[in-house]
């Protein structure tokens, strides 16, 4: 069983794929991949840095990560060729991870897997973790050095919330939910999607 996990910002989602882990998945995070091919001597550095300069390089090396936020939410089109770099890389180390799970379900954690489009032929099933924009934005705010405007610019930039829910196998709507409730919730899916067969 192959399934991708995504929702917004400030979602939960990172909370729902431990939860799945304590299940018995195998978690593959693609933000965490984003962040090991863009360290110092990381794989994506130099296609990015001939792709955008040396501005977008910290002194060690590694991606400047605040100076390339600047770029590509003020930059459609550099934020296709970022995407161009990265996408192909993450897909090659998740796959390569993935053939390392043996038989655990593995659990794709995907925060643009609706805007990639790729991701759903490659999952079973989707899982979308979903919450108001407005409990995005508080969880964020509360969570980090953020700003409320640059909070909603992330917002901006991922897919709407209809079209996550559109491409969803389940939904998990963590709104109000306790720690204890977003548990059961998971616990009921998890039983009832490992109980049963992959959609052809």
């Amino acid at each position: 069983m192959r399934i991708g996990l995504t929702g917004g910002i400030g979602s939960g989602k990172s909370t729902v794929a431990s939860m799945l882990v304590e299940h018995g998945a195998a978690l593959i995070d693609t933000d965490a991949i984003a962040r090991a091919i863009a360290q110092p001597h990381g794989a994506a550095m130099p296609a990015i840095e001939a792709a955008f300069g040396s501005t977008v390089v910290s002194a060690d090396g590694g991606l400047d990560r605040a100076r390339m936020r600047e770029i590509v939410f003020s930059d459609a089109q550099a934020k296709q060729r970022l995407e161009a770099i990265l996408h192909p890389l993450i897909g090659r180390e998740a796959e390569r991870l993935a053939g390392q799970a043996g038989a655990a379900p593995i659990v794709f954690d995907v925060p643009l897997l609706v805007e990639s489009k790729r991701w759903r032929r490659l999952v079973d099933r989707v899982l979308v973790v979903d919450a108001s924009e407005a409990t995005q934005l508080a969880r964020v705010v509360a969570r980090s050095a953020w700003t409320p405007a640059a909070v909603q610019a992330v917002i901006a930039q991922q897919a709407s919330r209809s079209a996550r829910r559109a491409a969803a196998d389940a939904v998990i709507f963590n709104e109000a939910l306790t720690l204890e409730s977003l548990a059961r919730e998971v616990h009921a899916l998890w039983v009832h999607w490992i109980a049963l067969p992959p959609a052809a």
